[in-house]
């Protein structure tokens, strides 16, 4: 029996109750190998060209139980030491910077950072003891070589802001090149003590963490100087004076340079400890000191469990969270689903949260998984229910496999009604990917609903339902019309409150507004959008691919199974997307390709003879024959009547509308779908069994 012939419609309930004792049945796990994970990588940032691009300069933790910070090593990983309960560590690359200023103001240092951060959102603000004083030095940018930081270097100096905040002085290079002290030091305060003789001397001096030779605390020393070459660091030395004598050019084995750090307090007195590694494969590990979690400042201050990697790849700063497997669904299907949905579409979720993951192997080089949706939804704890924890666990090591191999466990918000065959979408037919019918209207529940009207001024647009009362009356033309009930209602675009999208005006009440049509609230199954301009559509459109303006037809070619457009026409032309759900993007981030197209200028006219004439543009003029023969040309928005009564509104310039359903590519699970099955009384397994065509699920 396959799961995709039974009809909702033509369900009794004793056919219900039959099919929950078939879906049972089958819901047993079965027994044999199947791929497993203990642990999994998460990028939280990451740089990887062509594929995902996520950056932040600096990661900053801090935990309620302290945390320990070290590294990773061939022999695996070792701690260094550990911080307060609550204490904020930031993690940098000790790599090419632009200094924009020194300086004994924080005021003029705090100006500056913030000119710079508002051009390239890279800017750091720290501070340290210069002969008896505190300076702070605002830097920019995290290079990977002294030519890009000489790049930026040319372009702050020629700045205008930054030249009136910094008095004109230039900035220099910052770099990755160090003296070191040939003294090692066994606590912290020792080396601070140290690094002031430096300071005294009016040379950058710093403070850094190595891992002792003969035991796995951490050791430390003093660094002078921050030069962008080797050759540099005698002018560091000359200038150390008596002091310098006794320095070594450092190695860039694993250390930790310690700065203080005034970036994210912006205030003279609170500094944060920033840590900056070297550039050669390091890999800082960042563990909690006792059981709990970590929080990542900047990723919304959110709290992830298990710990952290933090390394350079690809030029940037990769942060990756590293946690038990099960854990981290935890909070994929906190993420993904609504946590008080019913338990068995969670553990639907679960299941597949867990395949997706299992086949995507080491999907992005260094980390299994990210943290969007480019993978699945996760946002550590923040996420975690009761009930998502136990759905996970009750369905835990379960897998979807097709032929005894995991599947693409791909899943979507809502198909719309259809799910969408995988050939629809990325132009591959997946056996396992099939269109089936899904019950995704429980998104449209308790939402308003919205008239699309012509007002007074002949604009149209959207009010909502409890602004209007059904006047009971009809105009010449046998439309219906409303009056408006409340001074100061709002017509929007779209059947949304949208406060960033300009209105199309007000009305008071009394205002009589003739209705086109009516729409529900734009939710997961159902939305309008739009309308768009030519320029707007070509904006977005020649991203992704060759398209030839201005637009004056746009045109729904081919679709696939289950309706979703697979073939878009402009002016005429194919519109050569590199696979259909491109379109998405290429029309102003249309939910789904599940649409109609709308083109508002579009008016076929029916003329002697039964001929008929199509005007797309207002360079083709639509002329009118009023009462007692006289003809005027339309030079404005038109309301037409079609054959059937049917009435629209169009424009005198081209612009489209959208209207479609769901939400997301359509593969696979629908999130609104299982929803509605599991409010139905099916469980998990069946769920997962008609959405996925021939599957079983699987367990260790």
């Amino acid at each position: 029996m396959r799961f995709q012939r039974w009809s909702f419609k033509r369900l009794s309930l004793l056919t219900i109750a039959g099919l929950l004792f078939v879906s049972t049945w089958w819901a047993k796990p079965s027994l044999g190998a199947v791929p497993q994970l203990d642990s999994i990588r998460v990028a939280i940032f990451l740089q990887l060209p062509g594929k995902y691009t996520v950056n932040t300069p600096a990661a900053t933790f801090a935990s309620a139980g302290g945390l320990t910070i070290g590294m990773s090593d061939p022999a695996g990983i070792v701690p260094w030491f550990s911080t307060g309960a609550n204490e904020q560590s930031r993690i940098a690359k000790d790599d090419y910077k632009v200094r924009v200023i020194e300086t004994a103001s924080f005021d003029t240092a705090l100006a500056v950072y913030k000119r710079l951060q508002a051009a390239s959102g890279n800017g750091f603000i720290t501070s340290l003891q210069k002969k008896g004083k505190t300076v702070y030095q605002v830097a920019e940018g995290t290079y990977g070589n002294a030519a890009d930081a000489s790049a930026a270097l040319t372009k702050w100096n020629a700045d205008s802001t930054l030249n009136t905040l910094t008095g004109s002085a230039k900035g220099v290079i910052q770099g990755p090149f160090h003296l070191e002290s040939a003294t090692s030091y066994a606590t912290e305060a020792e080396a601070v003590q140290a690094s002031d003789a430096f300071g005294a001397a009016g040379v950058d001096a710093y403070v850094a963490v190595r891992k002792a030779a003969s035991s796995s605390n951490a050791r430390y020393s003093v660094f002078v100087g921050a030069a962008a070459s080797s050759a540099e660091l005698s002018v560091v030395k000359a200038a150390a004076g008596a002091a310098g004598s006794g320095l070594k050019t450092a190695d860039d084995a694993a250390y930790l340079l310690e700065r203080n750090d005034h970036t994210l307090t912006a205030k003279a007195d609170s500094p944060v400890k920033l840590y900056a590694f070297p550039i050669n494969n390091a890999k800082v590990r960042i563990m909690p000191a006792a059981d709990s979690s970590i929080k990542l400042t900047e990723r919304s201050n959110r709290t992830y469990r298990g710990q952290f990697e933090v390394s350079e790849f690809n030029g940037k700063l990769a942060v990756i969270n590293e946690l038990p497997f099960e854990q981290y669904l935890y909070s994929v299907v906190g993420g993904e689903m609504v946590a008080s949905w019913p338990l068995e579409a969670l553990k639907a979720q679960a299941v597949a949260a867990r395949t997706y993951a299992l086949y995507q192997g080491a999907g992005f080089q260094i980390a299994n998984v990210v943290d969007s949706v480019y993978s699945q939804e996760y946002e550590g704890t923040v996420r975690e229910k009761p009930s998502t924890i136990q759905a996970v666990d009750e369905t835990a090591g379960e897998v979807v496999l097709y032929k005894g191999k995991l599947i693409e466990a791909l899943f979507s918000s809502n198909a719309g009604g259809k799910s969408a065959d995988a050939a629809e979408i990325w132009g591959n037919s997946v056996a396992y990917l099939k269109s089936v019918t899904s019950p995704d209207t429980s998104s449209e529940k308790g939402l308003y609903t919205w008239y699309r009207v012509v007002l007074p001024n002949n604009l149209t647009g959207y009010i909502r339902e409890d602004l209007l009362t059904d006047s009971g009356e009809t105009n010449a033309a046998g439309v219906k019309l409303m009056t408006v009930n409340t001074d100061g209602s709002k017509v929007r675009k779209n059947p949304i409150v949208q406060d960033s999208v300009p209105l199309i005006g007000q009305v008071n009440k009394g205002t009589v507004v003739a209705v086109l049509d009516k729409a529900i609230e734009n939710n997961a199954m159902s939305w309008v959008k739009g309308p768009f301009t030519s320029s707007e559509l070509l904006a977005t459109m020649t991203k992704q691919a060759s398209v030839t303006g201005p637009i004056t037809s746009l045109q729904v070619g081919t679709t696939g199974q289950s309706g979703r457009v697979t073939q878009l026409l402009v002016n005429g032309q194919p519109y050569n997307v590199k696979y259909p759900d491109v379109l998405r993007s290429a029309l102003g981030g249309l939910p789904s390709t599940l649409f109609k197209v709308d083109e508002t200028a579009k008016v076929t006219m029916l003329g002697a003879g039964g001929s008929t004439r199509t005007r797309t543009t207002s360079a083709q003029p639509v002329y009118m024959i009023q009462a007692g023969g006289k003809v005027s040309q339309a030079d404005g928005n038109l309301i037409v009547m079609n054959g059937d009564s049917q009435i629209r509104a169009t424009t005198k310039d081209p612009s489209y509308r959208f209207v479609g359903t769901g939400n997301g590519h359509g593969i696979g699970l629908s999130q609104y779908g299982a929803l509605s099955l599991a409010q139905q009384g099916y469980d998990y397994s069946y769920i997962l069994q008609y959405y996925y065509k021939d599957v079983t699920i699987a367990k260790e």
